[in-house]
Parts: structure tokens; sequence; C-alpha cells
């Protein structure tokens, strides 16, 4: 091949130079996390002196785990805040891929008002709309409890995710669906069969997206769910969070154990995300 024919940019050193982007932006994003865990295993005293530092023999200490497993419900604000974060994501992932179907595949009068609706749902934040919120709560008797902020959290994640998935459907060969529509498949198989496992990248982009608002999100928890039994890990968290007064030790230690689910998640969706994000950005 001369030199006239040559491409100037291959496709081995497009995915390369964004494995190298990820891992520099996963280093610097792990970067506050790793400072957290270090600290929580500290003594007062040495996080103020040396936050950067690691733990030694003198300043190790866990007292701020054993105050927050054995002071507070700890273990059960980290459930509601897993109930919450898992069954608002399920439910985003399950109505925004249908209604990214809906979007993508068929045409019909108003299509592109809806289309509209939805990107307005994302330029719009849903905080705006609190005490409309909280009204609608108290009328169907759902205040305090974790139905209302699994409900607010997928309306709250569903533009986006539509917006996402729809695009990554229209990218689904025609051909395809075609074909098994000639076979007699079904729309339902033809949506869970053929198109769900064919979207697994833009799925996982969506579940990344939206697990960590919902995860660390104190504003609904403190409105729609403040009592002792619906308390979300952010919201248990502000209770060593005082005027004068913080407690560091078990802050630190109540998020670094926050941060564990995220990172599980993160590590599941992970290899999906970043397969999505290459084969989008080298063609």
């Amino acid at each position: 091949m001369n030199a006239v024919n040559r491409p100037l940019f291959s496709p081995q050193l497009g995915r390369l130079s964004v494995h190298v982007v990820l891992l520099v932006y996963t280093a610097l994003a792990l970067f506050p996390i790793a400072l957290i865990l270090i600290n929580s295993v500290k003594s007062r005293a040495a996080i103020f002196d040396d936050p950067l530092a690691l733990p030694t023999v003198e300043s190790f200490s866990m007292v701020g785990f054993e105050k927050v497993l054995s002071a507070t419900h700890f273990m059960q604000f980290f459930a509601n805040s897993l109930v919450v974060t898992l069954g608002s994501l399920l439910l985003i992932i399950l109505f925004g891929a249908m209604a990214a179907w809906a979007l993508a595949e068929y045409q019909y009068k108003g299509l592109r008002w809806l289309a509209l609706f939805m990107a307005i749902g994302i330029m719009i934040p849903i905080r705006l709309g609190t005490v409309s919120i909280l009204e609608l709560v108290v009328k169907l008797d759902l205040i305090n409890t974790l139905t209302a902020l699994i409900l607010v959290y997928t309306a709250q994640g569903l533009p986006l995710a539509i917006m996402i998935l729809s695009e990554f459907i229209r990218q689904v060969p025609s051909e395809l669906k075609d074909a098994a529509r000639c076979d007699g498949v079904g729309e339902f198989k033809i949506f869970f069969q053929v198109i769900l496992p064919l979207i697994r990248p833009a799925i996982a982009t969506v579940a990344v997206f939206t697990m960590i608002p919902a995860w660390n999100d104190l504003w609904f928890p403190l409105i729609l769910a403040p009592s002792d039994d619906t308390k979300t890990v952010t919201l248990g968290v502000q209770q060593f969070i005082g005027q004068y007064v913080t407690d560091w030790n078990s802050v630190l230690a109540a998020l670094s154990l926050a941060v564990v689910p995220m990172l599980v998640l993160y590590a599941i969706f992970s290899r999906q995300l970043i397969r999505g994000l290459t084969s989008g950005a080298v063609k």
C-alpha cells in the first residue's frame, strides 16, 4: 500500500486511544473513592494531620465502622437503597426499551411531538416539580414508602433511557426484523429475543447513568421517605453530620460501605459500556 492510499487513522489506533482515555478517566474517578477508603480506617487526628497518607500501626482505627454498624440501622438503610436503586433500574430499562422500540420502529401521528416531549424531560429537572410530586404521593398514600422513591427515580431516568435506546434500536438492521416477521415471529418475541440482546451496550450505558443518581440522591428520600424504616444510605449518613461537630470517622466508614454496591454494578456493566463506546467511536 502506497502512502496515498494508506489511511491516516486506523481502527486499531482509534480503539487503543479510546481505551487509554477510559483508563485515565477511571483512575481520576477512583481517586476520591480511594481517598475515602484510606481515611475510613484512620483515627480522627490522623485524618486531619495528613489525609493523603496511608494508615500506619499508630493511626489505624476501626472506630468509625464499629459505630456505624452498632449504633445505627445501617444495614437497613443499605437494603433500602439497594431495593430502590435496583427496582428503579429494572423499570427504567424495561419501560425505556419498550418506549424506545415504539419510537424507533413504528410510524404514527404525533411521533415527533412525543420524541420532543421525551427530550424536554431530559432538559427540565424533575426536582422542579417536588411540591406536585409530594402532593401526589400523599394522595396515593405512598408517603414514607420505598415505592414512592422507585416511581420517582423511574420517571426521572426514563427520558434519557428512551433517547439512548431508541438511537441504538435504529441501528439494528431492518432485515433481521423483517426476516423474523416473515417466519411468523410476533412483535414481543422480536423485541425480547432479537432487539434486547443486540442493544446490551446501550442497556449498560443506561444502567450506569441512572443507578448512580438514584443511589446518591438525598433530596427525594428526605422529602418522600424520611422515616427510620425507609431511610436510604445517603440520608442515614446525615445523622453523623452536625451543625457544629461532624463525626468524620463514621461518615467516611458509612461512605466506604455505601460505595461497594456501585463498584460491583459498575464492574458488571462496564464491559458492555466500553464495548458500546469503542464500537461507536471507530467504524
